[in-house]
């Protein structure tokens, strides 16, 4: 060949070479790191049940399919606690939640009056509230709880639970006491209950019913037997209360 040739196809050649080489290792290392900002992205946004436990939860529930809870004697479990509804109903939710639980505050700010107004309120349902205090991770779970079964003694329990609700970033003794006298409560009773802690034992009751029902996390429901666990969308209560209608 050609001297004068050589060399210039030689730097063609080795041009080439070191082109390749920089597509395939950078289609390489692209593709590395879209498989890890994949990966990141489902441990970051993965979803979870919704409810609270003390674990690291997401943010958002999913629609959940209910599991059979044949062991469930839903009329044993109803107990004596607060409720809502005919007594009649060919359906009972049984709810175990937890005052301070934020989940429990997104299920009765997204779900619970759609079931009061289609459900309840047309007699098809009936709503009971046990406690199920997750007291290491919310220190006034146990004190709401009390102070709502004071409010129950005077036939204010659902008036009391609201005002919880609503102002879960405002719990304390003096709420409590403040929002009894705000729904025309007998506030020496109600403070003399409170204080007393008269209802302590009536929520740890409730506790252990629903920690022997299989309860580990807020808020969970059994829907005539059926488990549903977390703040799930309403649809996710209909289709279950629905079936059990037909």
């Amino acid at each position: 060949m050609d001297e004068k040739l050589y060399l210039p196809l030689s730097i063609v050649f080795s041009a080439l070479v070191l082109a390749g080489t920089i597509f395939f290792v950078g289609a390489d290392v692209s593709s590395k790191m879209t498989g890890l900002a994949t990966a990141l992205g489902s441990i970051e946004l993965g979803s979870g049940s919704g409810s609270d436990s003390g674990g690291n939860l997401a943010p958002e529930p999913t629609p959940q399919q209910p599991t059979p809870s044949a062991v469930i004697d839903m009329q044993e479990l109803a107990d004596d606690d607060p409720a809502k509804g005919s007594t009649d109903a060919p359906v009972t939710i049984i709810e175990f939640s937890d005052f301070q639980c934020p989940f429990c505050g997104r299920f009765y700010d997204q779900a619970l009056s759609q079931i009061q107004s289609e459900y309840i309120d047309t007699g098809k349902v009936k709503l009971i509230y046990r406690d199920f205090p997750l007291s290491s991770i919310h220190p006034e779970a146990q004190p709401a709880a009390e102070a709502a079964e004071c409010a129950n003694e005077q036939g204010k329990f659902w008036e009391m639970h609201n005002k919880i609700f609503e102002n879960q970033d405002s719990m304390s003794a003096a709420s409590y006491k403040q929002w009894a006298a705000e729904l025309g409560l007998n506030t020496t009773q109600f403070n003399s209950c409170l204080d007393t802690s008269k209802y302590e034992g009536e929520v740890l009751a409730d506790f252990s019913d629903g920690s022997n029902a299989g309860v580990s996390g807020t808020p969970t429901f059994f829907i005539n037997g059926q488990k549903i666990v977390g703040a799930q969308p309403f649809s996710s209560f209909k289709a279950v209360i629905d079936a059990e209608l037909s």
